[in-house]
């Protein structure tokens, strides 16, 4: 037998547990699922469930009320238009891996030049790629100058 300030043994087989005491009324039912909880202290009814919204009411001076707290639509979270690549960019870095004689590093300096000015103008994307064209052009120049001078002082 348990002592009496002690709760039940929550792991005691059912025949074990002590029945409630006579005197205590039964626990309430719990609520099924489709009614809607017993109103207490006098609030308010629940609201409707189904059906629209209510129609806008007119104010003093004819303004019609805002609905839903007045903001606007937006998009969902984390959504963004993608950017543009800009073409100069990618020319300047084909031109500046490709070389195509070293002709191709002198038009990779141009396009190179170009597409930053460009990006910053728009806002569009490729840096990265107007950059890489622009160092491998002037890589390919360097290259260019090294042959030439090795050519010069050998002959």
């Amino acid at each position: 037998m348990t002592e009496p300030n002690l709760p039940p043994d929550p792991f005691a087989a059912p025949g074990d547990r002590p029945a409630p005491p006579q005197g205590s009324p039964p626990p309430p039912p719990p609520p099924s699922y489709g009614s809607p909880p017993p109103q207490q202290y006098g609030g308010s009814p629940p609201p409707q469930q189904y059906g629209g919204p209510p129609p806008p009411q007119q104010y003093g001076g004819g303004y019609p009320a805002q609905q839903y707290g007045g903001y606007p639509p937006q998009q969902p979270v984390g959504y963004r238009q993608p950017q543009r690549t800009n073409g100069m960019a990618i020319a300047s870095m084909v031109l500046g891996i490709l070389w195509l004689y070293w002709v191709g590093s002198v038009l990779a300096l141009v396009f190179g030049y170009i597409a930053r000015n460009q990006i910053r103008e728009r806002g569009d994307a490729g840096t990265g790629m107007a950059v890489a064209g622009i160092v491998l052009g002037w890589v390919g120049v360097g290259i260019l100058t090294l042959g030439m001078l090795v050519f010069i002082v050998s002959a």
